[in-house]
């Protein structure tokens, strides 16, 4: 095999041969990983002989179309786009605008030769996208006068800028990041929900001065125990996840019978231990509880407002909201590893003889979405009643799980045969596999960017902002082929262009701010692009290093969410104390010693303390435990110019526990189960928020370093 023309190929297709790592060193990709991602791509490189076919295909490709699968610009940008015809037929082209009106774009005197495709000549004709055509989905539509043939496609324009992060220019604001599950209150069932949501809101907002609340992915999880613990391994990211339901503010629950409710109060009894238990969340437990309760509601008549409303629910979610309802019914009965979902489950007809048989469950799994979206609308509401500016920040997960809703519902659209993760790096010094399938570019664009367009207008429903985990992913994602190691992977470029434009375009339509978290291995260019978008970057107090140590905060940027800590790394207590170096070392997964990791982090911490030394803010005697560090490394960040400030809630309550460590399951630790709890131990509820002396000696600490309130 030719590894030159192995390498064409595979740069032709959008994957990298090689890559610049954490390390600074440049990382070549084998000839296994190319041939592998290739194929996944659907592009055969398994002989020489397969290379010269498919480069032919690839360059043949756009020949062969009569109007591109899609089109998507920039507005303003000089855009155009090309139809192709048997050589020296006419052509008529209009633009089918989103708000009905036709338009005749120009076409441009650009001569390029003919080409011979399957034994004949076809032509091309450029188009000109008008300048005047606003962001929005609009439809080209092509005529072959002599062949009597017709075409049409999506034409997307995109914003060339996100208007929603220019009022956050020239101030600050800060808010809190919350792990929603986390936080119980008197009346949760041993699991946060979207009725704790609203009181966090409330409480951060209008006690504390807090412009947003920031939660953690709230996308759907299996439809029935045991449930995915990790919110960023969802069966969708369109839709809710049950779990956060407060079943008693459901208002078909007052027409329950006088049992049913009786049951459901000792249910709520039952739970009243598990809300001030510090060990774990039992999510499972939880939802099965709920699950119970919410069969019961559900069978409850719904008043003549309420149908109405349910209805154009269902009408506003279409068929995406349809199919993920029929996985799930499916889902309760036939578990992931039954052969019918490689089989009968993919066949159209034979779904439909099965959504007939279990069209009540599926009318339930509707309903629970629909009271997910009610319930999460209340959320929403609060915030702003709060004074919030922002409110609810949603958090986008970067895909989903292998199982999945998603994986079945959207088919080919995502790739299989990999899964994606992150080369090595500082922190994964093995490299990460999320084991999620990623989009398939070609054919995401083949289909119009419909599924991600729709999943993003669900996710920006009621949210005031949305960040994006991973946005380097837009950009590109690391492919590990199955079977090999997540150091073995590749990257896979992506139309950023068109990825970062639709979310712009959504966003800007929803009023919302994105935040983009760009943190790990990226090409220098993506920072730039987020920021000529509008899109906010993210920064972390201890990543930001250079080769001189600590970078100031008075250099981070300006379009940016800065915090101290992340759920990836332990509170800032215990960052402080190296608990996340202790766990590493315990479970086997640093590739250093414990004590060369232990100086490197010891290293980078004290170059940090040194900064809010130098500043005033922190005597130099200050013992590390105490909450005062805290206080001065948040008073730290407020010397940024970002616009946005995240104080994640395990500080402001003093928790010391990790959250999640990457790279780890269940069996090595409890990831994503770890209840709020503050410096002694003790659960911290909802309904202690107002009154934490360390929430407000924190909220106190920004107030001073200028930082408004709302």
């Amino acid at each position: 095999m030719n590894p030159d023309r192995l390498t064409d190929l595979a740069r032709r297709c959008g994957v990298a041969t090689d890559h610049v790592g954490w390390d600074e060193e440049r990382h070549e990709a084998s000839p296994e990983t190319l041939v592998a991602v290739l194929d996944a791509l659907g592009v055969a490189a398994d002989s020489p002989e397969a290379i010269e076919e498919s480069i032919r295909q690839i360059d043949e490709r756009p020949w062969r179309e009569f109007v591109p699968a899609v089109t998507v610009v920039t507005e303003g940008t000089g855009n155009t786009f090309c139809v192709h015809v048997p050589h020296g037929n006419p052509v008529t082209v209009t633009i089918v605008a989103e708000d009905g009106r036709i338009i005749a774009p120009e076409q441009l005197d650009v001569w390029v030769d003919p080409r011979e495709v399957d034994g004949r000549l076809v032509g091309r004709a450029t188009f000109a996208v008008p300048d005047s055509l606003e962001p929005g989905y609009h439809r080209i539509h092509a005529v072959d006068l002599a062949a009597s043939a017709s075409g049409e496609a999506p034409l997307i324009v995109t914003p060339r800028r996100l208007h929603t992060a220019d009022r956050l220019l020239g101030g600050q604001r800060w808010g809190l990041a919350v792990q929603l599950y986390s936080i119980r209150s008197a009346d949760s069932w041993g699991v946060g929900d979207l009725a704790d949501l609203t009181g966090i809101c409330e409480a951060a907002g209008a006690t504390f001065g807090a412009d947003f609340v920031q939660v953690n992915p709230l996308h759907a999880a299996q439809p029935q125990p045991p449930i995915e613990a990790s919110p960023y391994l969802p069966v969708t990211r369109r839709f809710l996840n049950p779990l956060y339901i407060r079943v008693t503010d459901i208002p078909e629950y007052e027409g329950l019978t006088k049992s049913q409710r009786k049951w459901a109060r000792k249910v709520a009894r039952g739970f009243l231990a598990e809300n001030t238990a510090a060990d774990r969340i039992r999510r499972n437990k939880a939802y099965r509880a709920k699950m119970e309760a919410l069969e019961l509601i559900y069978g409850v008549p719904l008043s003549r407002e309420r149908k109405a409303a349910l209805r154009a629910f269902r009408q506003r979610e279409g068929k995406g909201l349809k199919r993920f309802a029929t996985w799930c019914a499916l889902a309760e009965r036939y578990d992931a590893d039954d052969p019918r979902w490689q089989g009968k489950f993919l066949d159209p007809a034979y779904v439909k003889k099965k959504r007939r048989k279990l069209s009540r469950r599926i009318d339930f799994y509707i309903w629970l979405q629909w009271i997910c979206d009610q319930q999460l609308a209340a959320a929403a509401h609060a915030a702003s009643s709060s004074g919030m500016s922002i409110g609810v920040m949603v958090d986008l997960a970067v895909g989903v799980g292998r199982h999945s809703a998603d994986a079945w519902a959207l088919g080919d659209v995502l790739a299989t045969g990999v899964s994606v993760g992150a080369p090595p790096d500082g922190f994964n010094q093995q490299g990460q596999n999320w084991d999620q399938p990623p989009w398939h570019p070609r054919r995401l664009a083949e289909a119009g960017y419909t599924p991600y367009r729709d999943m993003l207008r669900t996710v920006l429903r009621h949210a005031g902002g949305v960040r994006v985990d991973h946005i380097l992913g837009l950009f590109r994602l690391w492919w590990i082929p199955d079977g090999m190691s997540a150091a073995q992977g590749a990257y896979v470029d992506y139309d950023s262009e068109a990825l970062i434009g639709i979310l712009a375009l959504e966003a800007q339509r929803a009023d919302a701010v994105v935040v983009g978290e760009d943190l790990g291995v990226f090409e220098p260019t993506v920072q730039d692009t987020l920021r000529e978008r509008g899109i906010l970057g993210t920064s972390i107090l201890w990543f930001e290093q250079d080769r001189d140590g600590a970078v100031p905060p008075e250099r981070y940027r300006e379009l940016c969410l800065t915090s101290v800590t992340t759920h990836d790394l332990p509170p800032t207590v215990g960052y402080l104390a190296g608990d996340h170096v202790a766990l590493r070392a315990r479970l086997g997964i640093l590739e250093t010693s414990e004590e060369a990791e232990r100086e490197r982090v010891e290293r980078e911490r004290d170059a940090v303390l040194d900064l809010a030394h130098e500043r005033g803010l922190l005597p130099r005697d200050t013992p590390l435990a105490a909450p005062e560090v805290v206080d001065a490394l948040y008073a730290l960040i407020a010397r940024s110019p970002s616009v946005l400030l995240s104080v994640a809630l395990v500080d402001a309550v003093g928790e010391r526990r990790i959250q999640n460590q990457p790279g780890t399951n269940a069996r090595q630790y409890p990831n994503w189960c770890i209840p709020l709890a503050d410096a002694d131990g003790e659960v911290v509820l909802v309904e202690d928020l107002v009154s934490s002396a360390r929430f407000r000696a924190l909220a106190e600490t920004l107030a001073a370093a200028g930082v408004p309130r709302t």
